[in-house]
């Protein structure tokens, strides 16, 4: 029985809404440690754009699964649960709360439900796709899902060469929408009993939290952060490099775009990602929406759970 599983405490939500100052907050009431599920925060070097909490915000809590991976380093859900989960296991047996905390929707969904299996793929049909995409970019291998599978489509991201690849493959090998897979997996392998709160921001206030904290990046320091990565060799094709923030700032370098234009463009990409966000979140009836200023009721809740 649930019940009987292991306690996990969640705090997911969209992009710019507190939720890592709420689980830093949180911690300190419950003396918790905090687990990254957030799949660009692993990975050093990149502060600024992935908007990591600074240290000394962090007030001493132990934050896991930050800046343990170079920006060249293939990062995934699966991985992610191989980091995760032993982390998580050791902290429960040393009777140590474990907080979530990230927006990053398929992690989260994964380490909660259990990890979509995909059946096994066709080697010459991957050859031709990485074909085509060398050819004619990613662009047309993306326009292809959106024609073939248009739900999976809306939860992949467009620079996402991997998932995008995959998707497609597991449709040609099955016949089948890879969402209609995915939809009847359920991700209902529980592992934990779970508290799993999502930040509800309004979206007028949301927006406009986006947009200063696209201005506070250019301020504090997002195109030397940007500079640095590429002088350092990774490429700006690196799945990391082509995030938000990171590929806007990589045209604006390149004379594509004059900084206004990149500093227009990041607010709206973000705005765009965090109302996906929303959509997956939205989606699961076992979440808790809450007032992020609300610290003491999600602390109260918290209590009477563990």
């Amino acid at each position: 029985m649930e019940r009987d599983l292991p306690k996990l405490i969640v705090i997911s939500g969209p992009t710019c809404s507190g939720k890592s100052k709420l689980a830093v907050d949180l911690a300190l009431k419950i003396d918790g440690e905090i687990i990254n599920a957030d799949s660009m925060q692993v990975y050093r070097g990149m502060d600024v754009g992935t908007a990591k909490l600074p240290v000394e915000d962090r007030k001493g809590i132990k934050h896991h699964l930050i800046d343990i991976l170079e920006p060249d380093q293939e990062f995934n859900a699966a991985l992610f649960l191989s980091y995760a989960l032993p982390v998580i296991k050791d902290l429960q047996q040393e009777r140590v709360p474990v907080i979530v905390v990230g927006g990053t929707g398929l992690y989260v969904k994964a380490l909660l439900g259990g990890l979509f299996e995909c059946p096994a793929g066709d080697s010459e049909f991957r050859q031709r796709l990485y074909e085509e995409y060398k050819e004619k970019g990613l662009s047309a291998l993306y326009q292809r899902l959106l024609r073939l599978d248009k739900n999976a489509a809306d939860n992949i991201h467009p620079n996402d060469r991997v998932r995008i690849i995959r998707a497609l493959e597991v449709i040609n090998s099955t016949a089948r929408p890879f969402s209609e897979l995915i939809g009847e997996h359920r991700f209902s392998d529980r592992r934990f009993s779970c508290l799993h709160f999502c930040m509800d921001v309004d979206r007028k206030i949301l927006y406009e939290r986006i947009n200063i904290r696209t201005m506070s990046m250019i301020e504090g320091g997002l195109i030397d952060e940007t500079k640095r990565l590429l002088d350092a060799g990774y490429s700006p094709r690196l799945k990391s490099m082509q995030s938000i923030g990171y590929r806007h700032i990589i045209h604006y370098l390149d004379g594509t775009w004059g900084l206004d234009e990149a500093i227009r463009i990041i607010q709206r990409d973000t705005r765009r990602y965090a109302k996906r966000q929303l959509t997956w979140f939205r989606a699961d009836r076992d979440i808790i929406w809450i007032d992020p200023e609300d610290r003491e009721g999600v602390a109260t809740k918290v209590t009477q759970f563990i």
